[in-house]
């Protein structure tokens, strides 16, 4: 049985067996936040109970973030039973722990939906519910929203009174503004940045850290360690109200005396008692620890707080999984691979079987992923050069640094939601001589900007990006779809960018990777399976800046009718299946693997221009800046005019959905492209590039 805090309790707790029983829906009737404002502590509960037994019923058929969610249903009951939505402002971090507030804001029936194509988004939207004050999937960012959306308000207000009167602007009030961030998330340097900021201006905001030990796997750092104490001893905090209490009653005077010291004799005390001293010094009061599945507790504690007018952190603790026994039961195992459900994971609300998901029986093993390819690939390299150390952001099983975990720990680093640290750190390492693999997703490595440009690459240090989930990733949407890394680190001095067109090339690429030593070197690799191809079992580095011929056109073709197709990454891929179709409209195409963004392989697009009437460039990035163009710029410097087809993801963010949806959306499969390739042959480029081209492609020199 697993050990669990005690808490700061009050009546009326949400938990299952108290709100079961024969009572009529609440949910059912509840249309809009408001609904909540007239129902008492015992039917919040009830309601906040519903709302999770909704969440376990269709996350667990159709997939999605599970666990955090089923953590903050009494939370977002009581935040809505007590504000005004959407005048006040509730701002959750990152999102995956918004579905309650969703159910609760219109959305309830519209939940089977979250995370598909054409659905609710995965994360909060300001274009799906005017409740979603905040569109971002990022963590540690409702801190600083907040304080930025309530100084807003109040600057709003002068103005107001400058031009109504104080008395016609104190008719108005102002909104109430409550970020809802989780531990995890506190370990990200953003949310520091605007705590600091908040205190100095006195910024009357509520942050309601949700404390429940995990952000996907187990937090790490100091940091975590502070909480874990604050929350597993909450008697430190009443020992300290009983201890001022007790040296005021003691007899002969003694306790007049300390009694007349007051305020010194407080902050005396509550230095050496308070767990909420650091948000003390930062000029935040703290209150709990208190128990978030106790919708009494927490109104209590809210209401306080939201009437104190200054910044105020309301410290609650919740169990990541709460009320799905093997989340909740299966300790940090059990709440990490809960995380998410996957799709008919659960029936009836219990696991689904074993079989229930599994393949039939004699049915072809897939390929792995290309997360599993570099998980272990990186363990062989560590086992191979001492020097070699990963680092992971507080992603170790999404970017496969798990297995590394589990086989080196002493190699592994997690530096938390911590992605500018990640990568100084990486630098640091560098600078010794050690051989860093930073491994990040595309989207994460966005937040590391300045330190690839400030502290990587312009001091040529070696260090290795490993950018996981690069391209469409699917479900999750905009807010993690890889897009950009190619043209944001193509710009940048001194650096390699690599990506390989099958999981046996990306085994190779980071033997190539942690064996220069001439500065930094990027490769990104999209997430799901590979191609299945057999792995190398004793890889061999390529070559730097050289590109291969996959296939060759029919030199004797019809002028006007050679095409060569250029994949990148995923792009080859793309490239030979419509080299294939083409091949049926009587168009001869050969496909190069260009294999490398920076250096570009100039001698093969020169000798490919010479050869061919069209080169089409594939790539799943952004055009603008990408792969594409660094082909066009590197023929163009050359004296070379060729006509390019660039096909790639379009200049707008892409919607969520499964990534063969999100293909077909924007152009990014074979048949698409090889109907612009002959539509470019046959005559219709130039119409094409100046009307309305295709989503995804464009053509220049035409």
């Amino acid at each position: 049985m697993s050990r669990k805090p005690k808490l700061v309790q009050g009546r009326g707790s949400g938990d299952r067996e108290q709100a079961s029983g024969a009572s009529p829906s609440l949910l059912e009737r509840i249309a809009g936040p408001r609904d909540l404002h007239e129902l008492s502590d015992a039917q919040l509960a009830q309601l906040a109970q519903e709302v999770r037994t909704h969440i376990i019923d269709t996350v667990g058929e159709i997939g999605g973030h599970f666990g955090a969610n089923l953590g903050t249903c009494e939370l977002a009951v009581a935040l809505h039973s007590l504000l005004d939505s959407p005048k006040d402002k509730v701002l959750w971090d990152v999102g995956h722990q918004a579905y309650p507030h969703k159910i609760l804001t219109g959305r309830r029936d519209q939940l089977a939906t979250i995370r598909q194509y054409g659905g609710l988004a995965p994360f909060c939207s300001i274009a799906e519910s005017e409740h979603d004050i905040m569109g971002a999937g990022h963590a540690s960012t409702s801190v600083g929203y907040a304080v930025g959306i309530k100084e807003g308000m109040r600057h709003l207000r002068s103005l107001r009174a400058r031009e109504l009167g104080a008395a016609a602007a104190q008719r108005e009030p102002e909104g109430r503004v409550v970020a809802v961030i989780g531990d995890g998330a506190m370990t990200g340097g953003v949310a520091f940045e605007a705590i600091g900021q908040a205190g100095g201006l006195g910024t009357p905001l509520v942050v309601v850290l949700n404390d429940n030990g995990m952000s996907i796997a187990p937090n790490v750092g100091a940091l975590s360690r502070y909480f874990n104490r604050i929350r597993l001893n909450p008697k430190l905090w009443h020992a300290r109200a009983d201890f001022e209490g007790g040296l005021t009653r003691l007899p002969g005077g003694i306790g007049a005396a300390f009694e007349r010291l007051g305020p010194q004799l407080k902050e005396s005390i509550k230095a050496f008692w308070a767990p909420g001293l650091w948000w003390e010094e930062l000029d935040w009061a703290y209150t709990g620890v208190v128990d978030g599945h106790d919708v009494r507790a927490l109104r209590e504690a809210l209401r306080e707080a939201l009437a104190a007018e200054r910044p105020v952190v309301v410290h609650i603790a919740t169990v990541k999984g709460k009320g799905f026994a093997p989340a909740e039961e299966g300790g940090l195992e059990g709440m990490e691979k809960w995380h998410a459900a996957k799709p008919n994971s659960i029936v009836n609300g219990v696991p689904a079987g074993a079989g229930a998901a599994g393949k039939a029986s004699g049915a072809k093993a897939p390929a792995p992923q290309y997360t599993q390819v570099f998980g272990e690939a990186l363990v062989r390299e560590c086992e191979r050069d001492e020097r070699v150390v990963g680092i992971t952001a507080a992603m170790n099983s999404g970017t496969g640094l798990s297995i590394l975990q589990k086989a080196m720990p002493e190699r592994y680093f997690d530096v938390g939601i911590a992605e500018q640290q990640a990568i100084l750190f990486a630098a640091g390492l560098s600078l010794e001589g050690v051989k860093p693999v930073a491994a990040i997703y595309s989207t994460f490595l966005q937040r590391a900007y300045d330190q690839l440009v400030h502290d990587v690459c312009l001091q040529r240090l070696n260090v290795v990006l490993a950018m996981d989930r690069a391209g469409l990733v699917g479900d999750d949407g905009p807010t993690h779809h890889g897009a950009f890394d190619i043209a944001y680190l193509r710009c940048l001095p001194n650096i390699v960018l690599m990506a390989p067109r099958d999981e046996a090339m990306l085994v190779r690429m980071l033997r190539t990777a942690l064996t220069y030593d001439h500065g930094p070197i990027a490769l990104r690799y999209p997430r799901g399976e590979g191609v299945g191809v057999e792995l190398p079992r004793e890889p061999t580095p390529i070559a730097i800046g050289r590109g291969e011929i996959l296939r060759e056109g029919d030199a004797a073709a019809a002028p006007g009718r050679r095409v060569a197709l250029i994949g990148y990454g995923t792009g080859v891929g793309k490239a030979l299946a419509a080299a294939e179709e083409l091949a049926g409209l009587d168009i001869s195409a050969t496909v190069a693997d260009a294999r490398f963004a920076k250096p570009i392989d100039a001698g093969l697009m020169a000798q490919l221009a010479a050869e061919h009437d069209l080169l089409v460039t594939v790539e799943e990035g952004v055009l603008a800046g990408g792969f594409g163009s660094a082909v066009w710029e590197t023929l163009n410097e050359a004296g070379a005019t060729p006509r390019i087809l660039r096909v790639g993801l379009p200049d707008r963010y892409v919607t969520h959905g499964k990534p063969a949806l999100l293909h077909e959306e924007v152009g990014f499969t074979a048949t698409r492209i090889s109907e612009r390739v002959a539509a470019a042959v046959s005559g219709r480029a130039t119409a094409i590039s100046r009307s309305s081209p295709p989503a995804g492609s464009a053509i220049v020199g035409a």
